[in-house]
């Protein structure tokens, strides 16, 4: 079996983006693999609370101690792709084959007072983090295996906002119904999660101003929640990470 997953996470200033294929060392009843993620690329804020090669790495270190992990990127890497572009997504999947899991840890949306904002800082978000990370499932799920999963990306600030970030805390909300509802859904066996991190040690240096008084996690612990939802059972689950 072939075991895709999606790893990618932005800052306010870049976006992360890479494909990994995970293949099983030690333990044969763990499923072979591929993941994406994305590269850093200049775009408009994702995750305040990432930093892109941060958790990328932690995740991808996490999983390469059972799987062989394969990076993909929206401009580098063994595939590129575009998380806003539908048909991007989709040539991606005709590219990569049949999968078994995708982990997406990907998105934009803007960071701005609600006093300033516009309809169309509001779009960046639904079309890229949220309709972005709903369109893995759409159209990943032609390509997804029986019994395959997938495991997406909100985040804490729907649960405990912070100032200009209305636009996250919507489009967080929103991934965090979808995947309670697509799972009750999914034909085939297939499974969906979402994972939803608060800020990170690592990324308290650039952070600390817009999160003070939030206790942060280190990555490593953040990759756990992803591991957990890949390699584990269960479905219509939001991992909460501090």
């Amino acid at each position: 079996m072939k075991l895709p997953a999606w790893i990618s996470v932005a800052n306010a200033a870049r976006s992360s983006s890479s494909l990994i294929r995970l293949f099983p060392h030690e333990n044969p009843r763990l499923p072979i693999g591929r993941i994406i993620a994305k590269n850093r690329t200049p775009r408009l804020a994702a995750h305040p609370l990432h930093e892109s090669t941060t958790v990328g790495s932690a995740i991808a270190t996490e999983l390469d101690q059972r799987h062989e992990v394969i990076k993909v990127g929206r401009t580098r890497g063994d595939h590129q792709v575009d998380i806003a572009d539908a048909t991007s997504i989709r040539q991606l999947f005709e590219q990569v084959g049949p999968f078994d899991a995708l982990v997406s840890a990907v998105g934009s949306v803007t960071f701005k007072a609600l006093g300033e904002m516009n309809d169309s800082d509001f779009s960046l978000g639904l079309q890229n983090k949220l309709m972005g990370q709903v369109n893995l499932v759409l159209i990943g799920r032609e390509f997804a295996n029986d019994g395959a999963s997938f495991t997406l990306t909100s985040g804490i600030l729907n649960r405990d906002p912070i100032r200009t970030g209305a636009s996250a805390a919507m489009v967080n909300g929103a991934l965090d119904a979808f995947v309670r509802a697509a799972a009750i859904e999914l034909p085939r066996g297939l499974r969906i999660n979402a994972v939803s991190p608060t800020v990170l040690e690592e990324a308290m240096g650039s952070y600390a101003p817009y999160f003070r008084g939030y206790k942060p996690v280190p990555a490593a612990d953040v990759a756990l929640a992803y591991a957990k939802s890949v390699e584990g059972l269960q479905t219509g689950q939001v991992f909460i990470v501090g």
